[in-house]
């Protein structure tokens, strides 16, 4: 995406409180891994100026990838935005469940997919790529060929970025981390001290949660 579109949605995340910044007072992941950020991109379907403007995004990045018949969302919070790419595109839709029904048909993926179909992986955001890979490891269970994964943010985690080029997946997003803190620093959402630590935590994640506590 061009700069000037990520910088777009990532002023409009802030402006809908969609991303929140607090450096002083961390978040934990369900992972255990201590954030000063917290992003929720599933706010902004709650506001059509921002919901739309995500949309066209979607639909203009996809088309860096190869053509693909399908477009499959991750559960639960790819599921809208893939299913907004997937009406604007004219294509059809699957989900990925985080696991398999316990009744019924007992469902891994949801909806109509045909062994060998080319499908694009819709996410919300991307932090360790856990979540994504499970999807695409189902999806490629499921004979699916995978053009790529298409989410709308990511935190720009180095063991993410290595996980999907050690399995070869084409990723684009919408906004990353770094345009965000170059629009919440202008926008004054945070202070240069913010901004100290904000770099700190993007530089070790994992070990950033101890760093400050010291």
């Amino acid at each position: 995406m061009s700069t000037d579109y990520g910088r777009q949605i990532a002023n409009h995340l802030l402006q809908i409180k969609a991303i929140r910044l607090n450096a002083k007072n961390p978040f934990t992941w369900a992972s255990g891994i201590k954030s000063p950020i917290y992003c929720d991109n599933r706010i902004s379907l709650s506001y059509p100026y921002v919901r739309n403007d995500i949309k066209l995004a979607l639909a203009n990045a996809s088309t860096l990838f190869p053509s693909f018949d399908v477009v499959a969302g991750v559960a639960t919070a790819g599921i809208p935005h893939g299913t907004l790419l997937a009406d604007i595109l004219g294509l059809p839709f699957v989900y990925v469940r985080s696991k398999a029904k316990k009744h019924g048909r007992r469902n891994l993926i949801e909806g109509k997919l045909t062994m060998g179909q080319r499908v694009l992986v819709v996410e919300d955001l991307i932090s360790t790529g856990g979540s994504s890979m499970q999807a695409i490891t189902a999806l490629q269970e499921a004979k699916a060929e995978i053009v790529g994964l298409l989410a709308i943010f990511t935190y720009e985690m180095d063991f993410a970025s290595s996980r999907f080029e050690e399995h070869h997946i084409q990723v684009e997003t919408l906004t990353n981390y770094t345009t965000l803190m170059e629009v919440a620093m202008e926008e004054n959402y945070i202070d240069s001290d913010d901004l100290k630590l904000l770099k700190s935590w993007r530089e070790s994640p994992s070990k950033w949660g101890d760093a400050v506590k010291r």
